[in-house]
C-alpha cells in the first residue's frame, strides 16, 4: 500500500545526462593534468547538464592539494557537486575542515530531471580503518530524506565507498534510503568500472580519473532516459567512448517488517553474561578521540567541535563547551583543568567542574594532536610545524619547538625527561622536556609520507622507545640517542598502529592486521615475540592504543568490539560489541569498569565481574 502511495505522488522523471568523475587523487604525479583534460572535455560537451565527483579528490588530503583541485574544477562551465573520500579525510592536516571550507560543504543534495541526488562524505576522518559515513552526515541524510516535498521522488545516492562491508556503517544509509524511492547508488574507491547489487539496489562504481598505466585518464558519462541509466566510459583527448553498463531504474522501497537483510551481529554480547552496560550516550557527531576522567566525570569531544562532560555514574550530560572546529584531540585532565586541541587553530584550557573557558592559546593552524600533562605543563603538537609546552593554569607558552616538518596527530610520550612524538612527514622527534630543544630526530626513510610513524602512541621502556607504523615495521630506538636498536617487518605478522605497554614494562603489545595480539620483549636485541594471546580477530586496522590495567589487556577493534585479555595466560576473558564502528582507546575505571567510545558517537560504560 505504501509503495502505491509513493509511486502515485512522484513526479515523472525526465531525461538526464551528466558527468560522473571520481578518484582524481590530486597530488599524484599525473593527477592535475588528467583532471584538466577531463574538465576541458566536459566543457566542450554541451549535452552534459552537471558533474558529480565521488571522493578521493586528493592523494593526501593536504590543503594545497585541495586548493589545486578547486582551482581546476572552478573552470567547469556547468554545475558540479563534490564529496570527500578516505584519502581526503584520513590524512587531513586541517582535521577534515579544509574540504568543507574550500568546497563549501562535505555533503550535497539537489534535484534534477525529477530525481533527488543525495551524497554523503566518507572517512574514517583522521583514523585509518574501514570506511565510515560520519555520524553527522547520517543525521544530515535523515533530514534530507524526511523533508522531501515529494516522498515518492526517485533517489540516487552517492558515496565514495561501495555500500557493503567495505564501509562500517553502510547499512545505516541503506536502511534510510530504502524508506524512499531509491533507484541507484554511485560510488568510487575501487578505480574500476564495476556494477554492484547493494541489497537489491543497483550500484555502479566509476573508474578513477587517473591515467594509471594508460596514457589518458577518463570518467563516465551517465544518460538517464526511459527508465534506464546508461554508462559510457569517456577518455578525453583521444575521445573514445564505450557503453559498458545499462541499469534499469525502479523503485527499491521495502518494508523492513517483511524483508530481512543481514546486519552486524551482536551475539557476542550474550556470550559473557558477567558484562553489563551501566549507561550509554549517543552523540550526534563522530567521536574521533579517546576519553579522559576526573572529578567524577568522563570528558569527551566530537567532530562538531564540542568538549563535554558526562556523569561517570549515570552518563548524563553535565556540561558542554563549543569550539569552532572538529576535534580529534583526546582531552587530558589534571587537577581542576581539562586541556584539548581543536581544528579551529586553538588549544583550550577548561574548568573541569563547569566546562567554562579558563584560557585559550592560539596556534597558526589546526591542533589535531592530543595533549599530555606533567607537573603543571601541557604538551601538544599541531599542524603548523610547532610543538608547544603551555602552563596548565594560564595557557602561557613555556617553550615552543617550531621545526616539526609535518603535522602531528598523535599523543606524545613523556619518558626519561624527554618528550617523543611522530608526524606525517616520516619523522620522529625527541625533545628535552624542560627546554623544548631537539635532542634527536629519526626518519624512517620511506618515500611515501603515508608510511609515517605518526598515528601510534609511542611507548618507552628499558631505555628504549618503541613505535609501529603503516609501513608495517616495528622499531626500537635508543631513548637517549635515537639510534636504531632493531627494526623489523614480518610479512606473516603485519603490525600496524595499534600498540601498548604492559604495566610491568616487559612487553610491548602489538596487534597485527590479521587480528592477532603479540607481546614483544622490551629487552631483546631483536624483535622477539615472547608472548601471544589466544585472541583471533578478523582483518584489523584500528589505530587505537592497547591498554593494560589490573592484569587485563583491553584490545580495541575497527568494528566496535573490545576484547579483555588475561595478561598471564593470554586467554580471552570477555568481549563486548558496542557498535560496528572503529573503537577509540579504552579507558579503564575503578571497580571493574571501563568506558568505550566509537567513531560513530557511541560512548558506553561497562561493568564486568571478576573471576
Amino acid at each position: 500500500m505504501v509503495v502505491i502511495l509513493l509511486t502515485s505522488l512522484s513526479v515523472k522523471a525526465q531525461s538526464l545526462k551528466f558527468a560522473f568523475v571520481t578518484d582524481t587523487h590530486i597530488g599524484n604525479q599525473t593527477a592535475a593534468e588528467d583532471l584538466r583534460r577531463t574538465v576541458k572535455d566536459i566543457n566542450e560537451n554541451a549535452s552534459l547538464q552537471f558533474v558529480v565527483l565521488t571522493g578521493d579528490i586528493t592523494e593526501f588530503g593536504a590543503d594545497e592539494e585541495l586548493k589545486l583541485a578547486k582551482q581546476i574544477l572552478d573552470s567547469l562551465n556547468k554545475p558540479w557537486y563534490i564529496i570527500a573520500g578516505n584519502h581526503d579525510a584520513n590524512w587531513s592536516e586541517s582535521g577534515s575542515n579544509s574540504f568543507r571550507k574550500i568546497f563549501g560543504a562535505e555533503t550535497f543534495s539537489f534535484t534534477a530531471g525529477g530525481y533527488l541526488f543525495a551524497a554523503t562524505s566518507s572517512g574514517p576522518n583522521m583514523r585509518m580503518g574501514p570506511g565510515q559515513v560520519p555520524r553527522e552526515n547520517i543525521v544530515w541524510l535523515d533530514s534530507v530524506l524526511n523533508n522531501m516535498k515529494d516522498p515518492g521522488m526517485p533517489v540516487i545516492y552517492l558515496n565514495h565507498y561501495p555500500q557493503d562491508s567495505d564501509q562500517n556503517n553502510w547499512y545505516e544509509a541503506i536502511d534510510r534510503l530504502k524508506k524512499r524511492n531509491v533507484q541507484l547508488i554511485l560510488c568510487g574507491h575501487g578505480h574500476n568500472n564495476h556494477q554492484y547489487n547493494f541489497e537489491g539496489i543497483p550500484g555502479v562504481m566509476g573508474r578513477s580519473n587517473l591515467r594509471a598505466k594508460d596514457s589518458i585518464g577518463g570518467y563516465n558519462i551517465v544518460t538517464i532516459q526511459n527508465g534506464n541509466a546508461v554508462f559510457e566510459e569517456r577518455k578525453p583527448v583521444v575521445q573514445t567512448q564505450r557503453q559498458w553498463a545499462q541499469v534499469t531504474l525502479t523503485n527499491h522501497y521495502f518494508s523492513r517488517d517483511t524483508t530481512k537483510y543481514p546486519r552486524p551481529s551482536y551475539e557476542v554480547n550474550t556470550k559473557y553474561p558477567g558484562v553489563k552496560v551501566l549507561w550509554r550516550y549517543q552523540d550526534k557527531s563522530d567521536v574521533g578521540a579517546g576519553t579522559a576522567t576526573g572529578g567524577g566525570l568522563v570528558i569527551a569531544a566530537n567532530t562538531s567541535g564540542q568538549v563535554y562532560a558526562l556523569d561517570k555514574k549515570t552518563g548524563k550530560l553535565k556540561w558542554l563547551y563549543k569550539t569552532n572546529g572538529k576535534i580529534y584531540s583526546t582531552p587530558a585532565v589534571e587537577g581542576q583543568y581539562v586541556v584539548v586541541g581543536s581544528s579551529d587553530n586553538n588549544i583550550y584550557g577548561l574548568a573541569l567542574s563547569t566546562g567554562k573557558l579558563v584560557w585559550k592559546a592560539a596556534a597558526l593552524r589546526p591542533v589535531l594532536g592530543s595533549p599530555v600533562i606533567k607537573n603543571g605543563v601541557a604538551y601538544i603538537g599541531s599542524s603548523d610545524g610547532h610543538f608547544r609546552a603551555l602552563s596548565l593554569k594560564t595557557g602561557k607558552l613555556v617553550w615552543d619547538f617550531d621545526q616539526v616538518k609535518g603535522f602531528v596527530v598523535t599523543k606524545p610520550l613523556i619518558y626519561q625527561d624527554k618528550i617523543y612524538f611522530g608526524c606525517w612527514a616520516n619523522d620522529f622527534y625527541a625533545l628535552d622536556l624542560a627546554t623544548g630543544k631537539l635532542v634527536w630526530k629519526w626518519n624512517n626513510g620511506a618515500s611515501n609520507r603515508m608510511f609515517s610513524p605518526a598515528a601510534c602512541y609511542p611507548v618507552g621502556a628499558k631505555g628504549r622507545i618503541f613505535i609501529v607504523a603503516p609501513d608495517r615495521y616495528m622499531t626500537a630506538l635508543d631513548a637517549a640517542s635515537g639510534n636504531v636498536i632493531w627494526r623489523k617487518q614480518m610479512k606473516d605478522k603485519r603490525v600496524r598502529e595499534s600498540m601498548g605497554l604492559s604495566t610491568d614494562s616487559s612487553l610491548v603489545y602489538v596487534k597485527t592486521m590479521d587480528g592477532q595480539l603479540y607481546g614483544a620483549s622490551t629487552v631483546a636485541d631483536s624483535m622477539e615475540l615472547s608472548w601471544k594471546s589466544a585472541l583471533q580477530l578478523p582483518y584489523e586496522l584500528t589505530p587505537s592504543a592497547i591498554v593494560e590495567s589490573n592484569g587485563i589487556i583491553y584490545v580495541p577493534s575497527h568494528s566496535g568490539l573490545v576484547s579483555a585479555i588475561d595478561r598471564q595466560s593470554g586467554a580471552v576473558i570477555w568481549q563486548y560489541k558496542v557498535s560496528n564502528s572503529l573503537l577509540n582507546p579504552v579507558m579503564p575505571l575503578e571497580k571493574n569498569k571501563v568506558v568505550l567510545g566509537t567513531m560513530d558517537g557511541k560512548i558506553a560504560c561497562l561493568e564486568y565481574l571478576k573471576k
